[in-house]
């Protein structure tokens, strides 16, 4: 913890940052680094209809999933936007959930499948999910179906006027161990990158268009894509603020993001990520 802090000393006095007071807590406004205060905006009332919406989700068999998770989207998305879309990222999955998200695709144009002939990693499914939608707003989340979007309205309307919203598990559903992972990453993404959040992995983040440089992006297989995402939108000068969201324990399935090799490629990714933000 000592380490800790004086890392935050140390950042404090290198980074420069803007901070607006929001409802319910503090908004960031960073040019080009983030504030690293943890306050947290929760819920409004009523959520602000926009004209688009891309919501995508990574999957690497879900199968067991993938239904859940688009009935559970097509149920909540009309309350935030009059158009929208879903995008299943199929990452080289070897089971059906391609077809099983291929045949709801086929009975209901809003749906419809990406896929990749081989596992490219949860970096790349971002990447791809990205590159595929096409509204003006974009919304990420997990596959695995640990997500409602029933909160997808308050996070909508706390967008304002930021460039992005992060989610943050209220009551994050996971094991001791992906915990201790989880804060040891965030740790080290502060310490290279200098912005510091509640949540870093938390597969629930909203983005405007414009604050998503696919093109610039250099993240590989790993993690650090959702480093990158935030650091690249900072220094593109959008602010951004953080919403409580629930998170449900996984009902089917495995889960493969703290596999060694995953691990490794996020560490490797981030060191790529913090020497070409550097240079650049």
């Amino acid at each position: 913890m000592a380490w800790d802090y004086a890392a935050y000393q140390w950042a404090r006095v290198v980074c420069h940052s803007h901070r607006r007071t929001n409802v319910g807590g503090q908004s960031f406004r960073a040019q080009p680094v983030a504030d690293w205060g943890t306050d947290l905006q929760q819920a409004s009332d009523g959520p602000t209809p926009w004209a688009s919406i891309s919501v995508f989700f990574p999957c690497h068999n879900e199968a067991e999933n993938v239904e859940r998770v688009i009935g559970n989207a097509l149920e909540y998305l009309p309350s935030v936007a009059d158009d929208f879309e879903v995008i299943i990222v199929n990452d080289g999955s070897t089971d059906d959930t391609a077809a099983l998200a291929g045949a709801i695709g086929e009975n209901d144009p809003r749906v419809r499948v990406v896929s990749h002939p081989t596992n490219l990693g949860y970096g790349r499914a971002l990447r791809t999910g990205f590159e595929s939608a096409t509204g003006d707003l974009i919304f990420c989340a997990d596959g695995d179906g640990q997500f409602s979007l029933e909160d997808l309205p308050a996070v909508v309307d706390a967008l304002d006027e930021h460039g992005f919203v992060l989610g943050y598990r209220i009551n994050r559903a996971d094991p001791f161990y992906r915990r201790l992972n989880a804060w040891l990453w965030g740790l080290s993404v502060r310490l290279l990158l200098g912005f510091r959040v509640r949540d870093l992995d938390c597969g629930f983040k909203l983005y405007r268009r414009e604050a998503v440089p696919v093109d610039d992006f250099i993240s590989g297989r790993g993690a650090a894509i959702s480093a990158e995402l935030i650091a690249r939108a900072l220094r593109g000068g959008h602010s951004f603020t953080q919403v409580g969201v629930t998170h449900y324990p996984r009902q089917a399935g495995v889960q493969s993001g703290n596999s060694p090799r995953v691990i490794v490629n996020s560490f490797l990714d981030i060191i790529q990520l913090w020497r070409g933000l550097k240079s650049g």
